[in-house]
């Protein structure tokens, strides 16, 4: 009979312990749980707005960019945030391949930001022939360049917004007054979503254009350098066609179909030989 009792004492002790360990359990879970939720909802991200150029056919394009701002709310007269003021004059045919400015970099709260508004200054320009000819900026020194972005900050995670401003397609000419408008082209992607594109073509003189097309849409532009080396920057990951489009006419255009681009990765061409037309 007290065997009989003494196991019940046993079985007993064994399940309240169980019990107690369970509840110890939940507990930590709980407060775990409690504390990963205050984290997020209290937490700040960080937001890089970083500006690269597809080039034009102009010896400069100068634009004046005096305030960058984001919106986190539905309605687009409200809700605006500075990331930051720099006022400063940016030639955007300095920012081809591979070649950027940071426009500013700020902490925000958590959540989504539907929009990035660049404010612009008076010092707009595009020098041709050795000339200067101011820009005029319709809305853009009042309202600003509005761009859809849905850029989702996390806690604790920098994202980085690249804005590819094309700037062959930005310049406008007004008929036969030899005055010029700028009309912003600008692609915005999250980097952390793209990947790039580069090769290298020889002969590097007299130079040449590279595109990266996505069915019938240029996604992006540019010209190679000095030694025939080139990049395509912020492509999302996908197939591509690389056209490679000589200066000079006297070398044949080259077409490269089904570059594979992945986020985080770099895809290389190679030496891509031009051919004489001849």
């Amino acid at each position: 009979m007290k065997r009989i009792m003494k196991a019940k004492t046993i079985v007993r002790n064994r399940i309240l312990s169980l019990i107690t360990g369970i509840a110890v359990l939940l507990f930590m879970s709980v407060s775990l749980s409690s504390c990963d939720i205050a984290t997020n909802q209290g937490g700040k991200g960080t937001l890089k707005v970083v500006m690269v150029d597809a080039p034009g056919n102009y010896e400069e394009v100068w634009v004046h960019i005096v305030r960058v701002e984001v919106n986190n709310a539905n309605d687009e007269g409200s809700g605006w945030i500075v990331i930051s003021e720099p006022d400063e004059s940016y030639d955007l045919l300095e920012l081809i391949n591979g070649a950027n400015v940071v426009l500013g970099e700020a902490e925000l709260d958590e959540g989504t930001y539907r929009q990035i508004r660049l404010i612009l200054g008076n010092d707009n320009y595009v020098v041709i022939g050795g000339q200067s000819y101011p820009m005029m900026t319709p809305s853009a020194q009042q309202t600003g360049i509005k761009l859809n972005v849905n850029a989702e900050i996390e806690a604790g995670f920098t994202y980085t917004l690249l804005l590819d401003f094309d700037a062959q397609r930005s310049v406008v000419k007004r008929g036969a007054t030899g005055t010029y408008l700028l009309k912003p082209v600008i692609r915005a992607v999250n980097t952390a979503l793209t990947g790039n594109i580069t090769g290298m073509v020889e002969p590097a003189e007299p130079g040449a254009w590279v595109y990266a097309i996505a069915g019938s849409d240029t996604v992006s532009t540019t010209r190679t350098i000095d030694t025939g080396e080139f990049t395509l920057v912020g492509l999302i990951d996908g197939f591509y066609s690389v056209s490679v489009e000589p200066v000079d006419e006297d070398y044949e255009s080259v077409q490269i179909g089904d570059v594979e681009v992945k986020a985080g990765q770099v895809t290389n061409l190679g030496v891509i030989e031009l051919t004489s037309s001849e």
